[in-house]
């Protein structure tokens, strides 16, 4: 069975861009426009993966990742950032966070499939 990721921007053509590239390599990817809409459509599914942006209006990507990790469902779940963000100390933060691993925008699909088949096995 397909694994499911859940796409977390409040970029539109970002969403297609990384929907597109991770729908091609055979994953099911649902769509989330800011952190709060990804964190109410986390709580109706379990994925296998979560990849979000950090700057977002209503609830940010370390928001985001710190409500998932409090959540028993998501303890193992692994969590990707996909940010313009890539000062240390930002990384540091998604750390912090529970953040599993950080892509940087512009990104390249390749690589970003790469990184999604080696965190969700």
């Amino acid at each position: 069975m397909a694994k499911t990721i859940l796409a977390v921007d409040d970029s539109g053509s970002l969403r297609q861009m990384v929907v597109f590239s991770l729908r091609a390599a055979g994953y099911q990817v649902s769509e989330a426009v800011d952190g709060q809409d990804g964190l109410e459509k986390a709580r109706q599914q379990v994925f296998d993966l979560v990849l979000t942006d950090q700057n977002m209006p209503r609830l940010d990507g370390l928001g985001l990742i710190r409500a998932l990790r409090a959540m028993s469902t998501y303890q193992q779940v692994p969590i990707l950032m996909l940010t313009t963000e890539s000062s240390d100390e930002m990384k540091a933060k998604g750390r912090a966070a529970g953040a599993n691993g950080w892509l940087v925008k512009p990104f390249d699909p390749q690589r970003l499939i790469e990184v999604v088949k080696k965190v969700t096995g």
